[in-house]
């Protein structure tokens, strides 16, 4: 089933699949285009359109890419292989650097909420010299957080740890009654229910996670958190790698982040430049939930 979303959410930007690092990526680019450059990266369950709303406050300021992760939306969303390695967060973000070459912009500003905000991470320490500043929605640093784990996280979190379990076990649970499970993700982590989603998203990420492909690849997503990116993370931190640029954390006053973790003393452990931030009046998806909110803090940052 093709995308139905309204015109009026992207008018005026250019869709396009680009043949990159070795995949499909399919993303929107536009706003205006002298201005400075903004990458936006959705995270689970969703895809890009997940900033329609933020897109629609910022266009006349920066050029905006909006892709769809690797696995994700209408990317593509091959198996994964035995050790995950094609799912890594330093494969997703050389999808997304190699995105940006194809657009022919070398420094730009960079965003991430909950998985695009972990790719994102990666793509700061892995390209410091690409990324002017850097600002992630809602997550703790992955390493640190499967650190932490207690009851609590992981009665917060099961997903982290469904997701991981070998394939097909989570892939044939979640596809029994994908939509419910969906359902139950994007009205979880203290967002109080789906009222925050228009009709319209809620189709379009029925229509791009409902699939056995889709399933797959977002358990694959999981399962290289949970083991090569582990890897990449222990080796960053031995080596001494931090984020170079400054860095902006904003999280839910109501999600798992603000009860059980300190973003800005974990980032700022993680980080060389400044680390600012604040917690906001939402619960995991804040993009959505408060979306002028969000596109003011990050023009105040930015």
């Amino acid at each position: 089933m093709a995308s139905t979303l309204p015109d009026t959410w992207f008018e005026g930007f250019e869709a396009r699949d680009f043949e990159v690092n070795g995949t499909s990526i399919f993303a929107r680019f536009g706003g205006t285009m002298q201005g400075p450059t903004l990458l936006l990266l959705h995270g689970f369950p969703q895809s890009h359109v997940m900033w329609h709303r933020v897109v629609q406050a910022l266009q006349a300021h920066y050029f905006l890419v909006l892709p769809d992760l690797r696995g994700y939306g209408d990317s593509s969303k091959v198996p994964g292989l035995p050790d995950h390695s094609n799912y890594s967060k330093r494969n997703m973000a050389q999808d997304a650097l190699a995105l940006m070459d194809a657009l022919e912009r070398d420094r730009f500003f960079l965003c991430g909420h909950d998985r695009g905000g972990r790719v994102a991470h990666r793509l700061a320490l892995d390209h410091p010299a690409r990324v002017d500043k850097l600002c992630l929605i809602d997550i703790a640093p992955t390493l640190d957080m499967y650190n932490a784990t207690n009851m609590a996280f992981a009665s917060a979190y099961y997903h982290w740890f469904h997701l991981i379990q070998p394939s097909p076990l989570p892939e044939t649970m979640i596809g029994g009654n994908a939509v419910a499970y969906l359902h139950a993700k994007l009205g979880g982590w203290g967002s109080k229910g789906l009222s925050y989603i228009e009709a319209e998203a809620l189709i379009e990420y029925e229509r791009c996670f409902c699939t056995p492909e889709a399933i797959h690849a977002a358990c694959e997503d999981y399962r290289a958190s949970a083991g090569i990116d582990l890897v990449h993370d222990r080796e960053s931190r031995a080596r001494g790698d931090k984020i170079a640029c400054d860095t902006q954390v904003l999280w839910g006053e109501r999600g798992v982040v603000q009860k059980l973790f300190d973003p800005l003393a974990l980032w700022q452990a993680q980080c060389s430049g400044i680390v600012s931030g604040h917690a906001m009046q939402a619960g995991h998806f804040i993009p959505e939930e408060l979306p002028l909110e969000t596109a003011h803090a990050l023009k105040l940052f930015f």
